[in-house]
């Protein structure tokens, strides 16, 4: 059997995927039974989030149960409420004198520009992520968060192509492993950061053919109107035991793997932002300058993932039809 190179390579960790084909919008679950130390890095400028206030350094709760990704806009931020039902039906969350309450911070994209219907990600959705859930190698494509996502919207929706959901994992030589897991629905394009060559952009005139974003932002007015209809959203995990402060650290470092990927990221019309997890479960040494690079390099894989493995679907061409 090969290694398993996606988040669930953390022990610790289960991914589950709800997906509706029809509507093109999904979510995704990444569940902690035994609580993850968690914090984020917000860096867009149009977030959709929630629980995001109690992952900052200082704050009362210091671990989390799950963390959800969703697409709907603000609107898939109910998945989070199914997730919450499951697994407070399991008696697992932060102790309170009447039983518990998980703890399960969220994100969203926004995906109503494919939409094919009024389907959204409701409680049940999150619910159903959760049933599907396992340590098995996260599904990578058009799949959960990622369903209904695209990339490279510079001269608008119609000139764009399919985004998805990536997944990939890193390890040190001491054993500890750190993973990623994204939805890529980015304004900008997305590039090799190896050799800076466009994976997935603005479409051009011809098939395999791109504008370059830098291109276009050279030449539009300044008061060009701009879709907002973005976001990328992250995990990055590790199943070495940090801190909340060090794990908050963890989460800015790696959002370079999408600064390597994303040209431009972190826009006024993106809500990107990267949630970060520590499960504890290996007792090798690792640091968290060693961490983040890794965390950032397993980011950009994963990105590069989720482009490649997405599906032609809404009216958009995948990566693989748009270039073959």
């Amino acid at each position: 059997m090969s290694e398993n190179d996606s988040l669930t390579a953390i022990s610790g960790v289960e991914c589950g995927h709800w997906t509706d084909a029809g509507a093109l919008t999904g979510c995704t679950v990444v569940i902690c039974r035994d609580g993850a130390v968690a914090s984020v890095d917000v860096r867009g400028g149009a977030p959709a989030s929630r629980e995001t206030d109690l992952l900052r350094p200082g704050t009362l709760v210091e671990r989390v149960h799950a963390i959800v990704l969703a697409g709907g806009s603000a609107f898939g931020l109910d998945a989070a409420s199914g997730v919450m039902r499951w697994l407070a039906e399991r008696e697992i969350g932060f102790p309170v004198t009447s039983g518990v309450v998980p703890i399960v911070p969220a994100a969203c994209i926004y995906d109503l520009a494919l939409a094919t219907g009024p389907g959204r990600p409701t409680a049940d959705s999150g619910y159903a992520a959760c049933e599907s859930a396992s340590t098995d190698p996260v599904t990578s494509g058009s799949v959960g968060a990622g369903t209904g996502a695209s990339v490279g919207k510079a001269l608008g929706i119609e000139h764009a192509l399919k985004g998805g959901l990536g997944s990939a994992a890193e390890r040190t030589a001491s054993g500890v492993t750190v993973a990623a897991l994204v939805a890529v629905n980015c304004w900008g394009e997305v590039v090799d950061p190896d050799d800076g060559t466009i994976l997935a952009g603005a479409r051009g005139a011809k098939p395999g053919t791109f504008v370059p974003t830098l291109n276009i932002l050279r030449e539009h007015s300044p008061l060009s109107p701009f879709n907002q209809e973005n976001s990328t959203i992250a995990v990055v995990a590790t199943d070495a035991a940090l801190a909340k402060d060090q794990i908050q650290r963890l989460a800015v470092i790696a959002q370079t793997g999408l600064a390597r990927t994303i040209r431009p990221v972190h826009t006024p019309v993106d809500g990107d932002m990267v949630f970060a997890l520590a499960t504890g479960r290996t007792r090798a040494q690792a640091d968290v300058l060693q961490l983040g690079a890794l965390a950032a390099r397993a980011l950009e894989r994963a990105c590069l993932q989720a482009v490649r493995e997405a599906a032609s679907l809404g009216g958009l061409p995948s990566v693989r039809d748009w270039r073959s």
